[in-house]
């Protein structure tokens, strides 16, 4: 092996490693919704747990990745410490995939059969329909499905180039007393265990070793402990990221770490036992592709057969090794993490930005009672509220432009748009809660008092207003188009309402029954609660966008009327349920 080889081993390296990151992400991309409805189906169960772990390591084609985000999860406060041992174990499986998927590259024989399933046949045929999909066609789905086969093939003849590059080195005898060096199976361990730290990927170590077994040199006695290396080495990617997390986070990280090393501490004594007592042939025999995604994937099965009825205890232990510190922990709402899996990362924000609105919701609602029956704790929660949802806006705000900033799919950045959309209407009804409890607030501290027809008038048009709040706050959390397009004939009666109390509200001054101060007031009331009904006909118009692809809130509100067959209908059953006496 000369410095060119050593060059194109270099570089073979690389574009596996990159072609292993394309296609990684754009399967994450291309699998978006499925990931979102994996992580609902994380429950307690445990089996569930380790089928969802299991799940999206597959898809994504990492263990470090998926352990990473069950990190995310824990200190968002998405996950239970009980479910993300459960998720870790099921990743320590489905990390296996990409073995399988590798040793498509030793596959020999002269049958035409066998040559077409070999990748140097395949991949340039999918790298053919790969920039094809990518290049010319407009379609996010389409691209991110030519960025997978174009990262398959890069990936594969990364691994082929490898593979040849480092043939050579059968015959270099340094070489063969390395992997002589290797059959201690501690060494073993603490070469798979470093390799694998560096790299931060047990898959594409494992796909490094089977590349190196090309050259005949690396034995099944040195392969195996380097594999039970590998899965401690892949620990670190969570334990760097728990840094900074919440005690939770940082035990579920300890447990991935705990995980592997009990595997090992396990299963090495008895390889070792194994060797010296029956010293199998088979360990001295040349290792081959699949024959290290078979010691690979037994490897983990037995560890996770053995583990997985010790969830129980492995979290007890943890909680000893980190106990609870006497300070209360804050859960982050949205925590970073998340963004490297930015679906999930979507749909995290779509659940903060649900509480957003519950607040926001809330506050109106206590507002209006504060109108009729006003107390100082119903204004101190309105108040609470308000900061809740600024509070809200200013973490959302902020999450959202990161991840608009990330390579994401057509659909997801239109949510993400749409979501950036809302909130500053979310955070705008609050406010006018504010502004309803000051003036409550106003009509209590001077004693000043509507008339009957006016708190009549009130209570019709506060009805209206909590009720286009339900709807498009409800229209919003459940996508649902129906209620969306109920809004704005319901938005349409409130502004006829207001011109209609603002001129019987003259008409009552002209006849003496209602006092200019509290005029002054009652004109701020009708003036915000009219507001509200403008903001959430923006939040019913942004479903409706989005429904529609279409960014233009605008252009939805105008042609609400025109779009929406059964407006007219809608806008009398309104208009009689909320009539004047």
């Amino acid at each position: 092996m000369d410095i060119f080889d050593f060059l194109t081993m270099i570089g073979g390296l690389c574009l596996f490693l990159f072609g292993m990151n394309i296609m990684g992400e754009a399967l994450e991309r291309r699998a978006g919704s499925s990931l979102r409805v994996l992580l609902g189906k994380l429950t307690s169960n445990r089996l569930m747990g380790f089928l969802t772990g299991l799940a999206v390591t597959a898809v994504i084609q990492s263990s470090s990745a998926t352990t990473v985000m069950v990190v995310g999860f824990v200190n968002s406060g998405l996950l239970t410490l009980g479910q993300a041992i459960n998720v870790i174990m099921g990743a320590n499986v489905g990390t296996t995939v990409t073995a399988w998927i590798l040793s498509l590259g030793g596959i020999e024989g002269d049958s035409l059969f066998l040559q077409l399933l070999k990748p140097t046949s395949f991949t340039p045929v999918l790298a053919l329909i790969g920039i094809v999909y990518y290049m010319f066609l407009k379609d996010g789905k389409k691209k991110d499905t030519g960025l997978i086969l174009l990262g398959f093939a890069t990936l594969m003849f990364g691994m082929d180039t490898m593979s040849d590059a480092v043939a050579g080195l059968k015959d270099v005898p340094q070489f063969q007393q390395l992997f002589l060096l290797f059959e201690n199976p501690i060494l073993g361990v603490l070469a798979g265990a470093v390799l694998t730290a560096v790299i931060q990927s047990s898959s594409a170590s494992v796909g490094i070793l089977q590349a190196l077994s090309t050259t005949g040199q690396v034995t099944y006695g040195a392969a195996i402990p380097i594999i039970m290396g590998q899965n401690i080495g892949t620990c670190i990617t969570a334990m760097l990221s728990s840094v900074g997390t919440n005690k939770n986070a940082r035990r579920a990280a300890v447990v991935h770490l705990m995980f592997n090393i009990l595997g090992t501490a396990i299963c090495l004594p008895v390889f070792m036992l194994i060797q010296w007592l029956f010293d199998p042939a088979i360990l001295g025999e040349s290792a081959t592709y699949v024959g290290i995604s078979i010691c690979h994937t037994c490897f983990n099965v037995l560890c996770t057969a053995i583990l997985l009825p010790s969830g129980g205890l492995l979290e007890k232990l943890v909680c000893k090794l980190i106990p609870d510190s006497p300070e209360p922990e804050t859960v982050a709402e949205l925590d970073e993490r998340l963004l490297g899996t930015p679906s999930l990362a979507l749909e995290r924000c779509h659940v903060v930005t649900d509480e957003m609105a519950g607040a926001a919701a809330a506050a109106i609602r206590d507002a209006i009672s504060a109108l009729s029956s006003y107390t100082p704790e119903l204004a101190d929660s309105v108040r609470e509220k308000e900061n809740l949802t600024d509070h809200y806006e200013d973490i959302l705000g902020t999450y959202l432009v990161k991840l608009s900033a990330l390579q994401i799919n057509e659909s997801s950045s239109e949510e993400a748009t749409m979501l950036l959309k809302s909130l500053n209407d979310f955070e705008r009804v609050a406010d006018h809660a504010i502004n309803l409890i000051e003036s409550a607030e106003e009509l209590h501290t001077k004693k000043l008092s509507l008339s009957d027809a006016a708190r009549q008038e009130l209570g019709v048009i506060c009805g209206a207003v909590s009720d286009i709040v339900d709807l498009s706050f409800q229209a919003f959390r459940d996508n649902d188009l129906e209620k969306a397009y109920q809004v704005e004939p319901l938005e349409q009666v409130i502004d006829d309402l207001k011109e209609k109390l603002r001129i019987h509200h003259i008409l009552r001054l002209q006849q003496g029954t209602c006092s200019i101060e509290s005029g002054f007031v009652w004109s701020d009331l009708l003036t915000v609660l009219e507001r509200v009904g403008d903001h959430c006909s923006n939040i019913a118009g942004s479903v409706v966008d989005l429904a529609h692809h279409n960014m233009n809130t605008h252009e939805t509100l105008r042609s609400a009327r025109v779009e929406n067959e059964n407006f007219a209908e809608q806008y009398k059953q309104f208009a009689k349920k909320y009539a004047l006496k």
